[in-house]
């Protein structure tokens, strides 16, 4: 696929996203604290979030590697980035979690699988096979400096909240409490804003098409996802503070 192909596939992809977006706030995806049996066959929480999310690290992988040449330069400190990330996303955080019991339906894995693997295959494919040029000079440009920063904040607020939340679980017989402490103090779902910073970064510090539609794609899925989980919480717990937005503080 030539570089004006591929563009258009990943613009196809971009309009797939703002098409979705309006359509996933009314629908709550039946997993995690929004489980169901009514989407149809399930698999273990656990499994199904290994299932869903480690194409994107092993599709990456592939098509950055996929190439006969080897002149990639400054683009394998993006493979470092992104392997870090979801070697953490896909393998380490789904085996942390308190899941015993917890069930996802297999449709929501395989539409997932779809969403990681071809934002896997966009960003590995530009960064491996077309082979954008980045030189020394681009570690010093503002728009990596930014970009690094954010990435690096993001994944902070991203670790740091889970960890909130992984830690509430273990005192709790249902598993759920009100989370406090940290960003909890201004939003519902810090871990998903610390993701949203991460991937705005992302795309700063690489400038890159693919990049920009990841991060358009994370808003289409965890904007919904946050408000979610914003309005369970208010239904499960009177004392919930009123004060606290969804994602974003003081906004949204």
């Amino acid at each position: 696929m030539d570089k004006s192909l591929f563009n258009q596939f990943v613009y196809v992809w971009i309009i797939i996203a703002l098409i979705l977006f309006p359509i996933l706030l009314k629908i709550t995806a039946p997993y995690g604290r929004h489980s169901n049996r009514e989407w149809g066959m399930t698999v273990p929480n656990r499994l199904g979030w290994i299932v869903m999310e480690l194409p994107t690290l092993l599709v990456f992988v592939y098509f950055f590697l996929n190439s006969t040449s080897t002149e990639r330069g400054i683009s394998w400190l993006f493979l470092v980035l992104w392997v870090f990330h979801y070697i953490n996303r896909s393998i380490i955080f789904p085996i942390r979690i308190k899941t015993s019991g917890k069930l996802m339906p297999l449709v929501i894995v395989f539409f997932a699988l779809i969403f990681n693997a071809v934002n896997g295959y966009i960003n590995g494919f530009y960064f491996g096979v077309i082979k954008p040029v980045y030189t020394v000079s681009w570690l010093t440009d503002i728009r990596f400096i930014i970009g690094i920063v954010l990435f690096v904040g993001g994944m902070v607020i991203n670790w740091y909240s889970d960890k909130i939340l992984i830690e509430l679980r273990k005192n709790s017989k249902n598993g759920y409490k009100i989370p406090y402490g940290s960003l909890f103090r201004y939003v519902s779902c810090p871990n998903f804003l610390g993701e949203l910073i991460e991937w705005i970064g992302f795309a700063i510090l690489t400038w890159s098409l693919p990049a920009l539609a990841f991060v358009i794609w994370s808003f289409t899925n965890l904007i919904p996802r946050a408000l979610d989980h914003h309005r369970w919480y208010r239904r499960k717990f009177e004392n919930y503070p009123e004060n606290r937005k969804a994602i974003i503080p003081f906004l949204l």
